[in-house]
């Protein structure tokens, strides 16, 4: 369900991205009625944009906590899992736990490649809307169209992602971390063995 929500997030974006290329389109007929129909285009895709990110941040502040304790156990149960992989290879050789630690070895990476690769989908929607606004000719539209855009723009100089505990964004870079500190935590454990 939360996924479906970050989804309608995603959809947001894409809105945003939309509006603002439909309204520059419109824009090349110009004639004040069409100046009009522009400029509440434009302000419109502010609005969309702005509500998709306080809607992502919503989200992601009531489950802040229950996220970071996900990160904790899962950190350190792909780590334990793998050290016991190890284990089971080096001496027991007991194919039945061998294939059990396996299953949640996978489902601890798969459940962490998801959520960070939902949140690398906001931070690549969000993105898109300022491509969006910078490849556009906003340059030729009317003053007070152009300081809509520049107020776009201007957003996008601020990365925006869904931060958890102030610690880690998810994405797929942060996937890489967290899977690399399970690694690395593994090594300690064997090595302390």
């Amino acid at each position: 369900m939360l996924i479906a929500y970050y989804e309608h997030a995603c959809g947001m974006f894409k809105i945003a991205s939309y509006r603002i290329d439909r309204a520059i389109y419109i824009l090349k007929d110009i004639r004040l009625p069409n100046e009009i129909l522009v400029y509440k285009n434009i302000v419109c895709a502010v609005d969309i944009h702005r509500k998709a990110m306080r809607f992502s941040i919503y989200l992601i502040s009531k489950f802040e906590i229950s996220f970071g304790v996900l990160i904790v156990v899962g950190v350190t149960s792909l780590s334990l899992n793998i050290f016991r992989i190890f284990q089971i290879i080096l001496s027991e050789y007991d194919i039945k736990e061998f294939f059990i630690c396996l299953i949640f070895v996978f489902m601890c990476t798969f459940y962490m490649f998801l959520v960070n690769l939902v949140g690398q989908q906001i931070i690549d929607h969000n993105n898109h809307v300022f491509i969006t606004a910078y490849k556009i000719r906003w340059y030729i539209a009317p003053l007070n169209i152009q300081k809509m855009i520049l107020f776009l723009l201007q957003r996008g100089n601020k990365s925006f992602g869904l931060t958890v505990g102030g610690l880690f964004i998810a994405s797929l870079e942060c996937f890489a971390t967290l899977t690399n500190a399970s690694v690395s935590y593994f090594t300690v454990t064997y090595s302390m063995q």
